[in-house]
Protein backbone atom coordinates (compact mmCIF):
# COMPACT_ATOMS: atom_id res chain seq x y z
CA UNK A 1 0.00 0.00 0.00
CA UNK A 2 0.95 3.28 -0.99
CA UNK A 3 2.65 6.03 2.29
CA UNK A 4 0.23 8.35 0.70
CA UNK A 5 -3.39 6.65 1.64
CA UNK A 6 -5.24 8.96 -1.51
CA UNK A 7 -2.89 7.38 -3.60
CA UNK A 8 -3.88 3.89 -3.30
CA UNK A 9 -6.10 2.02 -5.50
CA UNK A 10 -7.71 -1.13 -4.37
CA UNK A 11 -8.02 -3.77 -7.50
CA UNK A 12 -11.15 -5.47 -8.31
CA UNK A 13 -10.05 -9.45 -7.23
CA UNK A 14 -10.53 -11.27 -10.54
CA UNK A 15 -9.07 -15.05 -10.85
CA UNK A 16 -5.88 -15.77 -12.67
CA UNK A 17 -5.10 -17.19 -15.96
CA UNK A 18 -1.96 -16.98 -17.94
CA UNK A 19 -1.04 -15.71 -21.66
CA UNK A 20 1.58 -18.06 -22.46
CA UNK A 21 4.20 -17.14 -19.52
CA UNK A 22 2.48 -13.74 -18.64
CA UNK A 23 -0.38 -14.35 -15.98
CA UNK A 24 -3.10 -11.64 -16.43
CA UNK A 25 -5.54 -11.37 -13.18
CA UNK A 26 -5.41 -12.49 -9.62
CA UNK A 27 -3.26 -9.38 -8.58
CA UNK A 28 -0.71 -9.63 -11.04
CA UNK A 29 0.70 -6.78 -12.25
CA UNK A 30 -1.72 -4.79 -15.45
CA UNK A 31 0.29 -6.07 -18.60
CA UNK A 32 0.69 -3.77 -21.33
CA UNK A 33 -0.66 -4.96 -24.78
CA UNK A 34 -0.51 -3.49 -28.52
CA UNK A 35 -1.00 -5.18 -32.10
CA UNK A 36 0.82 -5.49 -34.97
CA UNK A 37 -0.05 -3.81 -38.45
CA UNK A 38 2.01 -5.32 -40.66
CA UNK A 39 0.70 -8.11 -43.19
CA UNK A 40 0.88 -11.16 -40.69
CA UNK A 41 2.17 -13.38 -43.59
CA UNK A 42 5.01 -11.35 -44.04
CA UNK A 43 6.52 -12.82 -40.81
CA UNK A 44 10.12 -10.37 -41.05
CA UNK A 45 7.80 -7.23 -41.30
CA UNK A 46 5.63 -8.77 -38.37
CA UNK A 47 8.68 -9.89 -35.90
CA UNK A 48 10.65 -6.84 -36.48
CA UNK A 49 7.39 -4.80 -35.30
CA UNK A 50 7.11 -7.02 -32.43
CA UNK A 51 10.86 -6.54 -31.50
CA UNK A 52 10.48 -2.54 -31.46
CA UNK A 53 7.43 -2.84 -28.93
CA UNK A 54 9.29 -5.19 -26.87
CA UNK A 55 11.82 -2.71 -26.70
CA UNK A 56 9.51 -0.24 -25.18
CA UNK A 57 8.08 -2.93 -22.86
CA UNK A 58 5.04 -4.92 -24.10
CA UNK A 59 4.52 -7.87 -22.18
CA UNK A 60 1.81 -9.34 -25.05
CA UNK A 61 1.44 -8.66 -28.58
CA UNK A 62 -1.50 -9.56 -31.00
CA UNK A 63 -1.58 -10.49 -34.45
CA UNK A 64 -4.17 -10.90 -36.96
CA UNK A 65 -4.97 -14.28 -38.65
CA UNK A 66 -7.32 -13.30 -41.00
CA UNK A 67 -6.72 -15.92 -43.89
CA UNK A 68 -4.53 -19.18 -43.94
CA UNK A 69 -1.23 -17.27 -45.02
CA UNK A 70 -1.30 -15.38 -41.68
CA UNK A 71 -1.78 -18.32 -39.40
CA UNK A 72 1.18 -20.73 -41.91
CA UNK A 73 3.70 -17.80 -40.89
CA UNK A 74 2.51 -17.64 -37.41
CA UNK A 75 4.95 -20.16 -36.31
CA UNK A 76 8.17 -18.34 -37.34
CA UNK A 77 6.72 -15.26 -35.47
CA UNK A 78 5.84 -17.06 -32.38
CA UNK A 79 9.89 -18.69 -32.53
CA UNK A 80 11.17 -15.45 -33.06
CA UNK A 81 10.26 -13.51 -30.45
CA UNK A 82 10.30 -12.89 -26.71
CA UNK A 83 6.79 -12.06 -25.41
CA UNK A 84 3.36 -14.77 -26.08
CA UNK A 85 1.52 -13.71 -29.38
CA UNK A 86 -2.89 -13.43 -29.07
CA UNK A 87 -3.79 -14.32 -32.50
CA UNK A 88 -6.94 -12.31 -33.60
CA UNK A 89 -9.81 -14.21 -35.07
CA UNK A 90 -12.90 -13.41 -37.11
CA UNK A 91 -15.03 -15.34 -39.18
CA UNK A 92 -13.02 -18.03 -39.88
CA UNK A 93 -13.15 -20.09 -37.02
CA UNK A 94 -10.66 -22.79 -38.67
CA UNK A 95 -7.76 -19.71 -38.59
CA UNK A 96 -8.47 -20.17 -34.74
CA UNK A 97 -8.12 -23.96 -34.83
CA UNK A 98 -4.45 -23.57 -37.02
CA UNK A 99 -3.38 -20.37 -34.66
CA UNK A 100 -3.58 -22.82 -31.71
CA UNK A 101 -1.61 -25.64 -33.53
CA UNK A 102 1.09 -22.63 -34.65
CA UNK A 103 2.00 -21.72 -31.28
CA UNK A 104 -0.39 -18.74 -29.76
CA UNK A 105 -0.68 -18.40 -26.53
CA UNK A 106 -4.00 -16.93 -26.84
CA UNK A 107 -7.08 -16.98 -29.41
CA UNK A 108 -9.11 -13.46 -29.32
CA UNK A 109 -12.50 -14.20 -30.88
CA UNK A 110 -15.21 -12.19 -31.47
CA UNK A 111 -18.88 -13.77 -30.43
CA UNK A 112 -20.76 -11.58 -32.83
CA UNK A 113 -18.79 -12.99 -35.99
CA UNK A 114 -16.95 -16.46 -35.24
CA UNK A 115 -20.27 -18.35 -35.68
CA UNK A 116 -22.48 -20.92 -34.26
CA UNK A 117 -22.14 -22.53 -31.00
CA UNK A 118 -21.23 -25.37 -32.25
CA UNK A 119 -18.09 -23.32 -34.26
CA UNK A 120 -17.07 -21.83 -30.91
CA UNK A 121 -17.02 -25.34 -29.42
CA UNK A 122 -14.59 -26.77 -31.85
CA UNK A 123 -12.13 -23.61 -31.34
CA UNK A 124 -12.76 -24.22 -27.33
CA UNK A 125 -11.33 -27.65 -28.09
CA UNK A 126 -8.68 -26.30 -29.64
CA UNK A 127 -7.48 -23.87 -26.86
CA UNK A 128 -7.34 -27.07 -25.11
CA UNK A 129 -5.33 -29.01 -27.13
CA UNK A 130 -2.42 -27.06 -27.20
CA UNK A 131 -2.60 -25.23 -24.35
CA UNK A 132 -4.17 -21.90 -25.19
CA UNK A 133 -6.34 -18.98 -23.29
CA UNK A 134 -9.22 -17.07 -24.74
CA UNK A 135 -10.20 -13.67 -24.74
CA UNK A 136 -13.89 -12.87 -25.83
CA UNK A 137 -13.83 -9.83 -27.34
CA UNK A 138 -16.89 -7.79 -27.47
CA UNK A 139 -17.67 -5.14 -29.72
CA UNK A 140 -20.14 -2.19 -29.73
CA UNK A 141 -19.62 -2.36 -33.45
CA UNK A 142 -20.20 -5.98 -34.10
CA UNK A 143 -23.13 -6.86 -31.82
CA UNK A 144 -25.21 -10.00 -32.10
CA UNK A 145 -28.30 -9.51 -34.23
CA UNK A 146 -30.62 -11.15 -31.33
CA UNK A 147 -28.93 -8.43 -29.11
CA UNK A 148 -29.28 -5.62 -31.26
CA UNK A 149 -33.03 -6.42 -31.68
CA UNK A 150 -34.11 -6.55 -27.95
CA UNK A 151 -31.75 -3.12 -26.84
CA UNK A 152 -32.04 -1.44 -30.20
CA UNK A 153 -28.85 -0.32 -30.08
CA UNK A 154 -25.41 -0.53 -28.41
CA UNK A 155 -25.66 -0.26 -24.83
CA UNK A 156 -23.45 -1.33 -21.89
CA UNK A 157 -26.00 -3.80 -20.61
CA UNK A 158 -26.39 -5.87 -24.25
CA UNK A 159 -22.05 -5.34 -24.15
CA UNK A 160 -22.43 -7.47 -21.13
CA UNK A 161 -25.54 -9.57 -21.43
CA UNK A 162 -23.27 -10.62 -25.09
CA UNK A 163 -20.14 -11.57 -22.98
CA UNK A 164 -21.84 -13.30 -20.64
CA UNK A 165 -23.62 -15.89 -22.94
CA UNK A 166 -20.52 -16.00 -24.29
CA UNK A 167 -19.04 -17.16 -21.25
CA UNK A 168 -21.11 -19.42 -20.73
CA UNK A 169 -20.57 -21.30 -23.74
CA UNK A 170 -17.27 -21.56 -22.55
CA UNK A 171 -18.22 -22.43 -18.95
CA UNK A 172 -20.34 -25.50 -20.73
CA UNK A 173 -17.38 -26.87 -21.96
CA UNK A 174 -15.38 -26.72 -18.95
CA UNK A 175 -12.94 -23.89 -20.30
CA UNK A 176 -12.87 -21.15 -17.63
CA UNK A 177 -8.59 -19.82 -19.37
CA UNK A 178 -10.52 -17.03 -20.35
CA UNK A 179 -10.16 -13.30 -20.17
CA UNK A 180 -13.10 -10.69 -21.43
CA UNK A 181 -13.50 -6.95 -23.18
CA UNK A 182 -16.50 -5.08 -23.56
CA UNK A 183 -14.37 -2.30 -26.09
CA UNK A 184 -16.23 0.73 -27.42
CA UNK A 185 -15.02 3.96 -29.38
CA UNK A 186 -17.20 5.92 -26.97
CA UNK A 187 -15.62 6.82 -23.65
CA UNK A 188 -18.74 6.42 -22.00
CA UNK A 189 -20.52 3.26 -23.10
CA UNK A 190 -17.07 1.64 -22.85
CA UNK A 191 -16.80 2.38 -19.31
CA UNK A 192 -20.23 1.79 -17.88
CA UNK A 193 -19.62 -1.44 -19.85
CA UNK A 194 -16.65 -2.27 -18.43
CA UNK A 195 -18.21 -1.13 -14.88
CA UNK A 196 -21.24 -3.62 -14.95
CA UNK A 197 -19.22 -6.30 -16.34
CA UNK A 198 -16.70 -6.39 -13.51
CA UNK A 199 -19.99 -6.56 -10.90
CA UNK A 200 -21.34 -9.56 -12.91
CA UNK A 201 -17.91 -11.87 -13.10
CA UNK A 202 -14.70 -12.33 -11.52
CA UNK A 203 -12.76 -12.92 -15.07
CA UNK A 204 -9.79 -10.73 -15.66
CA UNK A 205 -10.75 -7.92 -18.05
CA UNK A 206 -8.79 -6.82 -21.22
CA UNK A 207 -9.82 -3.12 -21.08
CA UNK A 208 -9.83 -0.44 -23.95
CA UNK A 209 -11.44 2.19 -25.79
CA UNK A 210 -11.58 0.71 -28.96
CA UNK A 211 -10.75 2.78 -32.24
CA UNK A 212 -9.76 5.51 -30.22
CA UNK A 213 -8.26 7.49 -33.19
CA UNK A 214 -5.03 9.10 -34.06
CA UNK A 215 -2.06 9.65 -31.94
CA UNK A 216 -2.94 12.55 -29.61
CA UNK A 217 -6.84 12.34 -30.01
CA UNK A 218 -6.51 8.52 -29.23
CA UNK A 219 -3.85 9.14 -26.06
CA UNK A 220 -6.31 11.89 -24.65
CA UNK A 221 -9.47 9.49 -24.93
CA UNK A 222 -7.69 6.23 -23.62
CA UNK A 223 -6.16 8.39 -20.98
CA UNK A 224 -9.50 9.17 -19.79
CA UNK A 225 -11.34 5.91 -20.25
CA UNK A 226 -8.32 3.56 -19.35
CA UNK A 227 -7.59 5.76 -16.49
CA UNK A 228 -11.47 5.66 -15.56
CA UNK A 229 -11.27 2.18 -15.37
CA UNK A 230 -8.13 1.59 -13.98
CA UNK A 231 -8.80 4.21 -11.03
CA UNK A 232 -12.03 2.33 -10.32
CA UNK A 233 -9.78 -1.07 -10.06
CA UNK A 234 -11.20 -2.40 -13.42
CA UNK A 235 -8.68 -3.84 -15.22
CA UNK A 236 -6.01 -6.65 -15.45
CA UNK A 237 -4.31 -6.31 -19.05
CA UNK A 238 -5.09 -3.55 -21.31
CA UNK A 239 -4.17 -2.18 -25.03
CA UNK A 240 -4.44 1.29 -25.67
CA UNK A 241 -5.74 1.73 -29.67
CA UNK A 242 -4.12 4.35 -31.48
CA UNK A 243 -3.67 4.68 -35.64
CA UNK A 244 -0.03 4.83 -34.80
CA UNK A 245 2.61 2.44 -35.06
CA UNK A 246 2.68 -0.58 -31.85
CA UNK A 247 5.54 0.81 -29.69
CA UNK A 248 3.53 4.12 -29.90
CA UNK A 249 0.24 2.39 -28.19
CA UNK A 250 2.54 0.75 -25.29
CA UNK A 251 4.56 3.60 -24.34
CA UNK A 252 1.20 5.26 -23.74
CA UNK A 253 -0.30 2.49 -22.01
CA UNK A 254 2.68 2.91 -19.80
CA UNK A 255 2.81 6.61 -18.99
CA UNK A 256 -0.82 5.84 -17.82
CA UNK A 257 -0.15 3.14 -15.74
CA UNK A 258 2.73 4.90 -14.11
CA UNK A 259 0.85 7.59 -13.98
CA UNK A 260 -1.26 6.01 -11.58
CA UNK A 261 1.23 4.26 -9.53
CA UNK A 262 0.40 0.82 -10.51
CA UNK A 263 3.81 0.35 -12.45
CA UNK A 264 6.47 1.44 -12.71
CA UNK A 265 9.30 1.04 -15.59
CA UNK A 266 11.89 3.51 -17.08
CA UNK A 267 12.09 6.68 -16.19
CA UNK A 268 9.36 8.94 -14.76
CA UNK A 269 10.11 12.93 -16.10
CA UNK A 270 8.13 15.54 -14.01
CA UNK A 271 8.64 18.80 -15.65
CA UNK A 272 6.83 22.26 -16.25
CA UNK A 273 5.34 23.31 -19.19
CA UNK A 274 7.95 26.50 -19.04
CA UNK A 275 7.51 30.25 -18.52
CA UNK A 276 8.96 33.35 -18.91
CA UNK A 277 11.20 32.53 -15.49
CA UNK A 278 12.73 29.74 -16.67
CA UNK A 279 16.23 29.89 -16.11
CA UNK A 280 16.91 27.28 -19.30
CA UNK A 281 14.92 25.79 -22.48
CA UNK A 282 12.41 23.19 -20.95
CA UNK A 283 10.66 21.99 -23.46
CA UNK A 284 13.78 21.04 -26.14
CA UNK A 285 15.83 19.62 -22.52
CA UNK A 286 12.73 17.12 -21.45
CA UNK A 287 12.58 16.62 -25.07
CA UNK A 288 16.50 15.44 -25.34
CA UNK A 289 16.41 13.89 -21.69
CA UNK A 290 13.52 11.51 -23.07
CA UNK A 291 14.85 10.55 -26.19
CA UNK A 292 18.24 9.80 -24.58
CA UNK A 293 17.09 7.96 -21.45
CA UNK A 294 14.63 5.60 -23.38
CA UNK A 295 16.95 2.20 -23.06
CA UNK A 296 17.09 2.45 -19.80
CA UNK A 297 13.94 0.00 -18.33
CA UNK A 298 14.91 0.38 -14.36
CA UNK A 299 11.75 2.99 -12.58
CA UNK A 300 13.10 6.34 -11.51
CA UNK A 301 12.26 9.57 -11.07
CA UNK A 302 13.61 13.14 -12.90
CA UNK A 303 12.48 16.28 -12.14
CA UNK A 304 13.11 18.93 -15.13
CA UNK A 305 12.09 22.52 -13.45
CA UNK A 306 12.76 26.24 -15.46
CA UNK A 307 12.73 28.06 -11.99
CA UNK A 308 12.74 27.96 -8.39
CA UNK A 309 9.39 28.46 -7.58
CA UNK A 310 8.33 25.01 -7.95
CA UNK A 311 11.72 23.03 -8.76
CA UNK A 312 12.96 22.45 -4.95
CA UNK A 313 9.53 21.26 -4.36
CA UNK A 314 9.33 18.58 -7.09
CA UNK A 315 13.06 17.46 -6.61
CA UNK A 316 12.66 16.55 -2.99
CA UNK A 317 10.35 13.92 -4.44
CA UNK A 318 12.90 12.80 -6.91
CA UNK A 319 15.75 10.55 -7.97
CA UNK A 320 17.45 13.08 -9.67
CA UNK A 321 16.49 16.36 -10.15
CA UNK A 322 17.32 19.80 -12.15
CA UNK A 323 16.18 23.19 -11.54
CA UNK A 324 16.78 26.63 -13.07
CA UNK A 325 19.08 29.11 -11.52
CA UNK A 326 21.30 32.51 -12.33
CA UNK A 327 24.37 33.00 -14.25
CA UNK A 328 23.91 30.26 -16.64
CA UNK A 329 24.66 27.40 -14.04
CA UNK A 330 21.64 25.16 -12.67
CA UNK A 331 20.69 23.43 -9.21
CA UNK A 332 21.27 19.51 -9.53
CA UNK A 333 19.36 17.83 -6.78
CA UNK A 334 20.51 14.03 -6.18
CA UNK A 335 17.87 12.04 -4.06
CA UNK A 336 15.65 14.58 -2.94
CA UNK A 337 18.66 17.00 -1.89
CA UNK A 338 20.18 19.90 -3.09
CA UNK A 339 24.14 18.81 -4.40
CA UNK A 340 25.80 20.79 -6.90
CA UNK A 341 25.21 23.22 -9.91
CA UNK A 342 26.11 22.21 -13.80
CA UNK A 343 26.81 25.21 -16.51
CA UNK A 344 23.77 25.15 -18.83
CA UNK A 345 26.07 23.61 -21.54
CA UNK A 346 26.69 20.55 -19.73
CA UNK A 347 23.26 19.91 -18.26
CA UNK A 348 21.78 17.53 -20.83
CA UNK A 349 24.99 15.13 -20.63
CA UNK A 350 25.82 15.63 -17.18
CA UNK A 351 21.72 14.40 -16.06
CA UNK A 352 22.09 11.31 -18.27
CA UNK A 353 25.17 10.11 -16.85
CA UNK A 354 23.75 11.15 -13.42
CA UNK A 355 20.70 8.82 -14.38
CA UNK A 356 22.58 5.79 -15.79
CA UNK A 357 24.86 5.76 -13.21
CA UNK A 358 21.80 5.72 -10.55
CA UNK A 359 19.99 3.24 -12.57
CA UNK A 360 23.21 0.51 -12.65
CA UNK A 361 23.55 0.88 -9.11
CA UNK A 362 20.02 0.13 -8.54
CA UNK A 363 20.38 -2.89 -11.02
CA UNK A 364 23.41 -4.12 -9.07
CA UNK A 365 21.75 -3.60 -5.86
CA UNK A 366 19.10 -6.22 -7.49
CA UNK A 367 21.05 -8.51 -8.99
CA UNK A 368 23.33 -9.15 -5.32
CA UNK A 369 19.78 -9.53 -3.68
CA UNK A 370 19.00 -11.64 -5.99
CA UNK A 371 21.99 -13.86 -5.93
CA UNK A 372 22.25 -14.41 -1.95
CA UNK A 373 17.90 -15.17 -1.87
CA UNK A 374 19.07 -18.05 -4.06
CA UNK A 375 21.67 -19.20 -1.52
Amino acid sequence: MSLRPYQHIERNKTRQIHVGSVPVGGGAPISVQTMTNTLTSDAKATIDQIKRAEKVGVDIVRVSCPDEESTAALKEIVQNVNVPIVADIHFHYKRAIEAAKAGAACLRINPGNIGSAERVREVIKAAKDYNCSMRIGVNAGSLEKHLLEKYGEPNPDALVESALEHAKILEDNDFREFKISVKASDVFLAVESYRLLSEACDYPLHIGITEAGGKRAGTVKSSIGLGSLLWAGIGDTMRVSLSAEPEEEVAVGWDILKSLGLRHRGVKVISCPSCARQGFQVIPTVAALEERLAHIETPLTLSVIGCVVNGPGEATMTDVGVTGGGSGRHMVYVAGKQDHTVPVEDMIDHIVDLVEKKAAVIEAQKAAEKAASSK
